[in-house]
Parts: structure tokens; sequence; C-alpha cells
């Protein structure tokens, strides 16, 4: 009879989860041990790295990442990271070694204590198996959850001694299931949505990133093109699901109250698809909704649904409700939206790179279907003014807005990515955070490339204390950080720019190289 370990390995393969991203202690070494030739492990140096490598290599498959973790240790070192996964809805299967079964009550050194109760409220879903015969069973549930809708991560605590014990036949029925979702808008609601559409004087579309996650930007153009709409980014964009150079693009909605109540003025429909309603950050109160607005949300995620302050929800699949309202709405009802205005030339700095001309390089040089991993906040106003992102799956930004998934991210989704040059933009400050991941990434021959922008500071805290008063508070400054010198230790080929000419050559060369590079880019200080 086969084991509990070779009937995981059987499971695993049978759901394409043959890439483990990990930093392994003595509890993880049972399951290791021969690993199946088919299999790959990826290393990182700190379990924060590690989760969101997996992250980003998740975000950027379109579905699940492995994840093993080192017990509490190590479980407690990747809670930050988990935080933005949570929110960026990602399936991570994320398993925890703990040590033999019969000394967990005696807390010996590496016992796991409460293991299920470690990582949550965060994840979907936690347990330690009752007993050994109960592992291949209990992660093939964790699988299910965490890709049935709302999609999230899940945590499984092993027992390494469970991994040698026999595995019960019926273990066997568990590689051939498979689970799937199939809610839908029923006839009755999509003719009442439709006709509450039909029947708007000035609709307006907000779109969050589970339209990208759902593959379905076309289906958002579509509709925005029947209705005749303009289109706002949900606050707090981590993901882009629309466009950003159609006529009907207006731009993230600002993460404050009175800010989306302001933007949406003057509009007598809100349609918000595939986002919260919202992910507000500052604290600027003020009326939920336009006066005269009504709100209707469609997402998959009933925990979603169900906190909102305003409006009415649908639950269901969003892509499926996205296509079929393109195709029933009425078109022709308004006048198409007219072009948008000639976009404004880049900023730019006499001693060192301004962010918005370090962006229109990147716009003008860059593969049309890069895809961008973004970690510095302060310079959003600037990516969002020069680039352009048409291609879906092109833009991720922390969910959860917890430093240290950018760097590691950008590897991951890279190693995901064999036809798409992965870009990094990660703020100096960010980039402290997953700076391990560099070594992952040369170890690997990942080719992805990381621009530093470098300010010496925690830019969008500066802003912050303007904002909340508290301009004198200590520790926003990181000054005398030399990334060109930290890569190279790592076995990454690093350059400094100050000019655009400068990184304009230094992107043309880490192009060309199909290796991983950084670009440190000595970047004024901007606002987000």
């Amino acid at each position: 009879m086969a084991d509990v370990r070779e009937v995981t390995y059987d499971l695993l393969r049978s759901h394409d989860l043959t890439t483990i991203f990990g930093n392994p202690g003595s509890n993880e070494l049972p399951f290791l041990a021969g690993m199946p030739a088919d299999f790959r492990y990826i290393l990182g140096l700190h379990e924060g790295a590690v989760l969101a490598m997996a992250d980003g290599y998740a975000l950027a498959r379109g579905g699940s990442a492995l994840v093993n973790l080192h017990a509490a240790a190590g479980t407690g070192n990747a809670l930050g990271a988990l935080t933005n996964s949570v929110y960026s809805h990602s399936p991570l299967i994320i398993t925890a070694g703990q040590q033999v079964r019969s000394t967990i009550g005696q807390e010996v050194m590496l016992a796991n204590v409460e293991a299920p109760t470690l990582p949550k409220p965060l994840v979907k879903w936690s347990c330690e198996p009752a007993c050994a015969q109960d592992v291949p069973r209990s992660i093939s549930q964790a699988i299910h959850i965490a890709n049935l809708p709302a999609k999230g991560p899940v945590y499984v605590s092993v027992p390494y001694d469970d991994w040698g014990r026999e595995a019960p036949p019926e273990a066997a029925h568990l590689l051939a299931r498979r689970t799937d979702a199939a809610g839908s808008l029923s006839a009755a609601q999509l003719a009442d949505l439709v006709g509450a559409l039909d029947a708007a004087e000035n609709p307006v579309l907000v779109l969050g990133p589970e339209v990208d996650a759902r593959y379905a930007n076309d289906d958002a153009v579509r509709l925005a093109d029947r209705l005749a709409a303009p289109v706002w980014i949900a606050p707090s964009a981590s993901r882009c699901p629309f466009p950003t150079r159609h006529p009907g693009f207006r731009g993230v909605l600002p993460a404050a109250v009175r800010g989306v109540t302001d933007a949406l003025a003057g509009h007598d429909l809100v349609l918000v698809v595939g986002a919260p309603v919202f992910r507000y950050h500052q604290f600027v109160p003020g009326e939920y909704l336009p006066a005269g607005a009504r709100l209707i949300q469609l997402t998959s995620d009933p925990a979603e649904a169900a906190r909102a302050p305003m409006g009415e929800a649908l639950v269901g699949d969003v892509r499926d409700a996205l296509s079929r309202l393109a195709a029933a709405v009425t078109a022709g009802r308004r006048p198409p939206l007219p072009p948008l205005p000639e976009r404004a030339p880049a900023r730019t700095s006499g001693e060192r790179l301004h962010p918005e001309e370090l962006f229109a390089v990147l716009r003008e040089n860059a593969p049309e279907d890069a895809v961008y991993v973004k970690e510095s906040t302060a310079t959003a106003a600037a990516f969002w003014a020069q680039m352009d992102l048409s291609r879906q799956g092109s833009y991720f930004f922390p969910a959860s807005g917890g430093l240290g998934f950018g760097l590691p991210a950008a590897v991951g989704a890279q190693l995901a990515h064999d036809e798409r040059q992965v870009i990094g933009l990660i703020g100096d400050g960010s980039a402290n955070y997953g700076i391990t991941a560099l070594w992952t990434a040369a170890q690997y021959d990942i080719p992805v490339i990381i621009v530093i922008l470098k300010n010496g500071t925690y830019g969008a805290l500066r802003w912050f204390s303007k904002v909340l008063g508290a301009t004198d508070a200590p520790g926003m400054d990181v000054p005398g950080i030399d990334f060109v010198r930290i890569a190279g230790g790592y076995g990454v080929a690093a350059t400094a720019v100050r000019t655009a000419a400068e990184f304009k050559s230094a992107l043309a060369a880490a192009l060309r190289s199909g290796k991983p590079a950084v670009i440190e880019a000595e970047t004024e200080l901007t606002e987000p």
C-alpha cells in the first residue's frame, strides 16, 4: 500500500501543484525527501518572500500555488505577506510542518501549538488532520475550498510522522475529485439589472480586481461601449480590469468616502463589478453615495456583499454576468464618449528622474505585453498618468497595502510567465521587505527586471504625515542604501541611473540579457 506522502504527491500532481515554494525546517524534511522528479522546489530565504513569490506566481498563472512553511515560526514570518493574498483572493495552498503527533501536547521544540488557530482569521480555512490517515483528504479539502468562490488561501498543519503512515485505500478517490462553482444570475435577476441600466440617464461602471482575475476585461469593455458609460477602477486597485486609454477610462477612484462620492457625482446608477464597496483607506467621511444615486454590486464573494454599508448586491460569477449583460443591454441610448484628451507630457526633474518620466520611458520601450508588479505607493498618480495597460493580467499591486509583496511577487510572476516580461516597480522602502527574493531570481535564473525607485524615504508615509498633521514623526527616511551592491551580493546584475537616457539604456540592456536584473533609479519624491 502507498503511504500518506506518496498519495499526497499524487493528489498534488492531479491538481497541477508541482511547484513548491518554501523555506524548509526539520519538520518539513520527511515530506520533501525524495521529492518526485516532476516536482520543483523554489527556495526563498525568508518565509515572507516565499509566500509573496507564491502569490505572484498564482496571480500570474490564474491558478493555485503550493507553499510549504516551517511550523509556527515560518508561519508567523509569512503572516504579513498573507494579508495581501487574502484580499487578492489568491488560492494559496499553505502547508506547515508539525512536530511528531504524540509530542505536540508537551509543547516540545518546534511544536506548532493549536496550529489551525495561528493563521486565523486571515485564511479561508485551516486544519490539522485528526489522524495520519486523514491527511490526504484534508489536503484535498483545502485545495477545493481555496478554489471555490470566493477564492482565498488555506492552511494545513501536518505532523511529520504522518507522512510515513499507510494511506487508506479510499484515498485513491481523491485523485479524481473535481469541484466547480455554478452560480450565475437568474433570468429574472438579469432582466432586472438590464432594465436598471437601460433606464439610467447617466450610469457609471466601477470595476475591481475580480474582473481581471476572471479574464473578463473584454466583456467589461463591451458593456461599457454599449452603455457609453464612463469606467472607474475601484479604490485601492490591486489589478487593472480595463484598458487605460479607452475613451471611457476615468482612472482609479480615491480611497476615501468623500473622494468616491465626489467622483461619482451626477451619476444615477453605479454598477460595481468584482470589487468591495468600497476599500477605503484615508479617513475622509462624507455621504456614501451622491444624492439620487443607486448602487448595485456584482461579486462572487458573499462576505464582500454582506459587509458593504450601502447599495444592493448580487452574488454570482462576475465573468458570466458581464458577458450576459453586455449582450443584453440596449446599445445606442446615449451618445458615444469622446476620445481621451492627449496625455499630458511627463514631468521632468533637473537632478534626478521624475517618476512620470521613468514611467513614460517604460511605456515607450518596454514590451507591449509587459506585466507590471508595483509596490511604490507614492508614485501611484504618476503611474496611472503615464502608463498604457491594455492586456489582461498586466498589473499587480499589494491588495492589502502590506509591504513586502512587490519584489518577491514579481519574481513569482516571472516564474509563471515564459512568454511575457515581468517588471517590478518597487519603492526603496518597500524593497527591503522582500530583498532576499533576488537570491531566488539569481539561483533559478528567473529573468525578472526589478526597478527600484529610490527617493530615500517612505514616500506615501511622508504624504500621510501631512494629512494627519504628524510631519515630525520619526522613522520616515531610509537613506544610505546601495541596492546595486546588495543585488550584486545576491548574484543579480545591477546598475544605478539618474537620468531618462541612463534608464532607457539600462532597461534595454536588461531586456537583452534574458537574466534577472536590478535598476536602481534615483527619483524625485512625489505624492500618491
